[in-house]
This record gives C-alpha cells, structure tokens and sequence, in this order.
C-alpha cells in the first residue's frame, strides 16, 4: 500500500478508511486510467466518491463536447505554439533594438525557444539583458591584436607537443600519425596524408548486424589476388599457377568468377581454369623468363575487389553499434556505398573533404583535427583561437596553407613577405612592379621601428600640462 497515494485521496476529498481500500490495489496513476464502468464495479457504492475525489463528476455528454473540442484544438494548438515563438523572438528583437546592442540570430532563437519552453515570457527582459551582457564581455575590443594572440595561444603549447603515430582503435595495424607532425599536416594544408584513414559509420540493419557490416568491409577493403591464393611460377613448364584459398575466398565473399574476371585484366597471356587451381601462360612466341616473371607479379598485385586506397578495414563495436576503421581513404567511393551513414563519416583528409562537400565541411574538419590533435596531447588551447586559423585558411574558397605558398606568402606587406622567406626575391620583384608598402600590419612596423597601430598603439593622447598643474588635488 503506497502511503503517498492514500494521503493524495485524502487530500480529493476520501475518508482515510476508503483511501487505503483504494490503494491496496492501486496507485494513484493507475487508478486515474481506469474506466467509470470498472470503478463502479470494483468499489460499488463507493464508486461515486471514488470517481468525485477523481474529478469525474462531468455528465458524459459534456465528456463528449470537451473530447470533440480537444480534437478541433490540437492543429490549433500547434499553430499557437510557433505563433508563440515567433512572437517571443519579436519582443526579443524588439528590447535588443531599444537598448540599441547587437544578439546573433542563434543565441535569439536559443533564448526564443527556452523561454516557450520554461514558460518564462514575464522574465523575458531581464533574460536579454543578461545575454547581452555576457556576450559584449566575450566581444574583442577594438584594435586588440587577435591574430597574434591566436599564434601565441597555439604555438606556445605546441613547443610541448610529441613527434610521435599512434596504434589507432587499439589494432596494432593501424598507426595514426599525432602529435606536432599531424598539426603541421594540418596547417599545411597537405593534399596527401602521412597515415589517411576515415571512420565510416552505418545506418539502418548494417549498424547492429556483425554480419551485414563485414559486408561493407569487404566492400571496401582492397583485396589483391595474393591475399586469398598462392602464386607459383612453375618455370619448367613456362606458366604461373594461381592456387585459391576457398577459406579466405568466402570469408571475403569471392567467388571463382570474380577472381577469373580480374584475371582477364592480364595482358598478353592464356588462361586456363582446371580443378582448384587456374594455369596461366605467355602468348605463344612470347615465352621467356623475363614476361613469366612479369606476369607473376602482376597476377599477385591484381586488385580482385575494394576500393582504391583502403588497404585494410577493421570492425569495432562502439555501443550498440558497429564502425569501420580504414588504413586509408577515398571519401568520395566509401560515401557510393549502400548502408554507410553520410551524415557521420569522416576522414582525415581535408582536400577529399572539400572536393565532395565543399569550403565549409573543410574548415569545419580542420577546426576538429587540430583541436582534437591538441586535445589528444592534454594541451587545452581555447577552440576560437583554432576557429581564427581555419577561417584564414579557407576565406578565399579554396583551402590555402599557413606558408609561403599560402596565406603569409600572400599578404599584402611587401616588409611582411620579405621578412617571412626568400627576402632579396620579394623586395625585387616589389621593387620592379611598383608596389607601396602602405604598413599597417605588426612585422613590417616592427622592421621600420615605429609604433604598431594595435592595442595601447591605436589610441594617441596628448597631456595639456598647464591645465594639469592648475588642477586641485583632493586631500
């Protein structure tokens, strides 16, 4: 008998004797989901007080009239709901307006929705003021040098960084290269990864059958021929004998088929299939050691079935559902695959991620790299510092490195170029364009011995010293 029951029904109106009558066999809750008819039939004359302390006193043909109103209400009620919003998002405006400061869309419709959703329309002002308030203290001030405080703020806990590659997913077949030689990777914005891999995930019966992910695996992993036969090169009779393993072959889902159809790929030979194994020769007239030699090689090194790129793919169980981790990458084919979840596969190559979603899942991919680098190497650097480098890097649409190829050797200082790299070459060839050096930014200032237009250097005072000398000075 539940004690916070009885006291409920004591509460609505029932004497203590009935109240733990009724809860020796229910819960407030389930009582409130039984019928009239059932309340009436296990309580009798009770049934009355039972269904009056339960607020059931209503004739049943106004249930019918406030059942038909619920009805017509609920597409109402949803076009009040977004009414609703639109008219806190107003008022938002509207304050934000009047006390003539600055919110960005998103924090609106985050404070929009809350507010709906807590019920806190009368708070609404006070709410603004202090988001406003939190978001000029996390403004720059003007003039303050956040370039240089971004390098500072990346470089000083990258001198702490490891030059080291890592045993990924905890397979020792897949190394991961981390640390300071990844960070450069990244801000140099190279086209081809030292260690490429991608992390694809699934969706629909592929996510939880162990079975059907291997068959993206398989898919996707490059076989070559040496890995499901032996090769022997049988030079008395002049042929190379392919001998398949039919274990591996239907581990990997080969059949003999395939392997025949990508046998044909072979130049200049004749291919014979016998009883568990295939004879291939040279054309006649063609017979030598050297073109045995070359078809053997060519035999083991033919690719049967995969993708071009993936040399290995390993399954994990991740929750309740299985991933795939590639040695290797090829973004672009993966993404073709039936059963691979387009929305959260992700690959470390940056420029894939670019040809096949465009500049912004670039920038975004390389603000998850180097944060996550640093993060992996317990360096805690703020994420808008990494933000300000992506952004650098992929402003013009195109992804440019941190160098002389890129954005330093682009910028508009012929000082600041010179005194980055190649020096006489930058300082000649400005000389002989007729270029002027209008030096606003901090190296080429710096170089020529002035102050820097930046922080305490943007603001010019002048002390009017008669004035100050006639000023009276409160004891």
């Amino acid at each position: 008998m539940s004690k916070t029951t009885v006291n409920a029904l004591i509460k609505r109106g029932l004497s203590k004797k009935l109240a733990e009558k009724v809860a020796e066999k229910y819960t407030l809750s389930a009582l409130e989901k039984l019928s009239d008819a059932k309340i009436k039939k296990e309580f009798g004359k009770d049934a009355e007080k039972i269904l009056k302390a339960l607020g059931r006193e209503v004739k049943k043909e106004e249930k019918e009239k406030e059942k038909k109103k619920k009805r017509r209400g609920k597409v109402k009620e949803k076009a009040k709901k977004i009414e609703g919003i639109d008219a806190i998002k107003e008022e938002i405006h509207r304050i934000v307006k009047e006390k003539n400061e600055y919110l960005p869309s998103a924090v609106i419709e985050e404070i929009a929705e809350k507010v709906e959703r807590e019920n806190l329309t009368d708070k609404i002002e006070a709410i603004v003021e202090r988001a406003i308030e939190e978001y000029n203290s996390h403004l720059m001030d003007p003039y303050e040098a956040c370039g240089m405080v971004a390098a500072q703020s990346i470089g000083e806990p990258g001198t702490q960084m490891t030059m080291r590659t890592f045993h990924y997913a905890g397979v020792a077949e897949i190394n991961v290269t981390l640390g300071l030689p990844r960070l450069i990777e990244i801000v140099d914005a190279r086209k081809d990864p030292s260690t490429p891999m991608m992390t694809v995930y699934l969706e629909g019966v592929y996510r939880v059958n162990k079975e059907k992910a291997k068959e993206i695996a398989n898919k996707i992993e490059v076989t070559r021929l040496i890995n499901i036969a032996e090769v022997e090169t049988d030079i008395s009779n002049m042929k190379v004998v392919v001998k398949p393993n039919m274990k591996s072959m239907h581990r990997k889902d080969i059949t003999m088929e395939d392997l025949l159809e990508a046998l044909k790929k072979v130049s200049k030979v004749q291919i014979k299939e016998k009883k568990n194994e295939i004879e291939i020769t040279p054309q006649e007239g063609n017979e030598n050691y050297r073109e045995l030699r070359r078809i053997s090689e060519e035999v083991k090194n033919i690719k049967i079935k995969g993708i071009d790129g993936i040399r290995r793919a390993i399954i994990r169980k991740e929750g309740d559902e299985y991933v795939i981790y590639t040695e290797g990458s090829n973004f672009e084919k993966v993404l073709e695959i039936e059963g691979v979840d387009k929305t959260r596969t992700i690959t470390n190559d940056i420029h894939a991620i670019y040809h096949v979603l465009g500049i912004e899942a670039a920038r975004n991919a390389i603000i998850n790299e180097a944060y996550s680098t640093l993060q992996e190497q317990g360096l805690n650097v703020d994420i808008r510092h990494i933000m300000l480098v992506a952004d650098l890097m992929t402003a013009t649409g195109v992804i440019r490195p941190i160098g002389r190829q890129g954005v330093s050797g682009e910028k508009g200082s012929v000082i600041a170029r010179a005194a980055f790299e190649i020096t006489v070459d930058h300082l000649l060839g400005a000389a002989r364009r007729g270029e002027v050096d209008e030096l606003k930014g901090v190296a080429e200032n710096v170089i020529v011995g002035q102050p820097i237009k930046l922080g305490t250097g943007s603001v010019e005072l002048a002390i009017d010293v008669k004035k100050l000398s006639k000023m009276k000075v409160k004891k």
